[in-house]
């Protein structure tokens, strides 16, 4: 986790520093209240509470999450800094996404709504505040952002395009207040599919004035047609034709709808129901195609698990507090995290909303929790099986392998056990294939670095008030949920079965992975 620095803690009262300004290259977040004002007068008291409620609960511990510092809040926002302009952000989308379900259920004049700017430049950094261009242009790009928006500048832009899962709509050049050149701007959407969407918006319109267009030219040809004298047709049919441009071939202007499908990816093609060849066609009853739900896919390789009790949680972290006794019930779950191969059936089924990249036999990543519940749930349409996301009693109960130990193996650190960053010598930018470690005693591979993995349950700060039955604990509002495992990129520390984060519900990270159980 990042340390948060809070540079309005320093001393303001002490001589001028001599020398050049110390100077860092930074991505600059500010963030700003639409119609702070507004609501202010409306309920000052009630409005000044909920704010800072807002920044204790959610804008710091994202900006710690996310390994950035908060330079100073302003009454009616916020400006922070960070090394990584992915990680500047993903912490605004974090941000904006948390303030969706905290406003949900509040009428639109009362919501508070952050505008967010984000921008890479130099800065002056003093101990209580930062200063240069780059604030200023983080600040103007915040300034014509849209209420629950996040705009970033090219900048940005250039640095996070291929390593961020989301869409961008690019805005343009636009001239800002008291900077010479234009900052070139680009619209954050949260959902890497929505770029298609809104991008298409003018594509669909003027397919729609196409095909407008195309109907009338039918219209047209069709009463010329039917509008000639009886025979005239066939005389101009069996007349010498001069030119191919008189013939009386039907026209070549396809409509959109009738345009020839492309054909099928070899993924696609192999989930696809096989078509009748023209002598089956001609049969007068074919048999008819079988239903999507019934065609066979790929399922994981499942574990049986028998039942028993254990001791939940650990001492090491306060997350893990209580450690509580917990009842098992028998249940299944996967050999395996679901592999790129696994969840790229789903995508060609359109089930799942996004094709992922890397090789086959390496754990499926960059998902979020939703994503990994619609896998479940098109595995467990498709299969006619109770698939799910196993609860985070089970998780444990199954990476543990009966052991009570820091680690499944014992409390120290061995190599070739798991895939973490100091694990060993197979420490890369990437996870592993699965099954690159020994397994537990279960037979489970991978329950310990690799990918974190998504449980089903709600994300809470500690256990107090877990269900001690082994149920996923998923009461109450659920903004975010709980991962295990840690991952290729985290120390020893978070591959300990006990070890245990939340991340929200609805975004996706680089590391983020999944595996499915199955009810008896």
């Amino acid at each position: 986790m990042g340390e948060i620095r809070n540079f309005r803690s320093g001393n303001q009262d002490g001589p001028p520093p001599h020398g050049p300004m110390p100077r860092r290259l930074a991505a600059i977040i500010v963030g700003d209240i639409a119609s702070y004002s507004r609501l202010m007068q409306a309920d000052e008291e009630g409005t000044h509470t909920r704010v800072k409620r807002i920044e204790r609960d959610l804008i710091t511990p994202s900006i710690i999450e996310h390994h950035g510092s908060l330079v100073k809040t302003t009454g009616d926002g916020f400006i922070a800094i960070f090394d990584s302009p992915v990680e500047a952000v993903r912490c605004s989308i974090v941000i904006q996404q948390n303030l969706i379900g905290r406003n949900a259920s509040l009428p639109k004049h009362s919501r508070i709504e952050y505008r967010i700017g984000v921008n890479l430049g130099d800065v002056i950094v003093e101990p209580d505040d930062i200063y240069g261009d780059g604030v200023n242009i983080a600040t103007r790009i915040e300034g014509i952002a849209e209420p629950g928006q996040v705009y970033i500048s090219g900048a940005i832009y250039e640095q996070i395009k291929h390593k961020v899962v989301c869409g961008y709509e690019s805005l343009g050049d636009r001239k800002v207040k008291n900077i010479t050149d234009p900052v070139r701007v680009y619209r954050v959407l949260p959902d890497a599919d929505a770029v298609g969407r809104t991008r298409s918006r003018r594509e669909n319109a003027l397919i729609f004035f196409l095909g407008i267009t195309l109907l009338v030219m039918a219209a047209g040809v069709l009463w010329y047609l039917l509008s000639q004298p009886p025979g005239k047709v066939g005389e101009q049919a069996a007349a010498p034709s001069a030119s191919p441009t008189v013939s009386p071939a039907p026209s070549p202007i396809v409509s959109p709808a009738a345009s020839p499908s492309p054909q099928p990816s070899p993924r696609e093609a192999a989930t696809q129901t096989p078509q009748p060849s023209p002598t089956q066609a001609s049969s007068p009853s074919p048999s008819p195609a079988p239903s999507p739900s019934v065609i066979a896919v790929r399922e994981p390789e499942m574990i049986a698990i028998r039942g028993g009790s254990f001791a939940m949680g650990s001492n090491d972290d306060p997350t893990e507090r209580p450690v509580h006794q917990v009842s098992i019930k028998p249940f299944s779950i996967g050999k395996y995290p679901v592999t790129v191969q696994e969840w790229n059936e789903c995508a060609a089924a359109k089930a799942c909303s996004f094709t992922a990249s890397g090789k086959d036999d390496a754990p499926v990543s960059n998902v979020s929790w939703t994503d990994a519940q619609q896998y479940a749930a098109w595995l467990a349409q498709a299969t006619k099986k109770s698939y799910r996301l196993p609860s985070e009693a089970e998780w444990e109960y199954a990476a543990r392998g009966g052991s009570q130990t820091k680690y499944w193996w014992g409390d120290k650190l061995q190599p070739g056990m798991a895939g973490c960053k100091d694990c060993g010598d197979l420490a890369a930018e990437q996870p592993a294939k699965v099954g690159s470690f020994k397994p537990n005693p279960f037979g489970l591979y991978d329950m310990g670095g690799g990918v974190d993995q998504w449980v089903a349950d709600c994300w809470h700060r500690t256990y107090q008030g877990a269900p001690a039955d082994g149920s996923a604990w998923i009461a109450g509002d659920c903004p975010s949920h709980v991962l295990r495992s840690g991952s290729w990129k985290n120390d020893s520390r978070y591959v300990r079965p006990s070890n245990r984060d939340g991340y929200d519900t609805n975004v996706r990270y680089p590391t983020h992975g999944f595996r499915v159980a199955l009810s008896p």
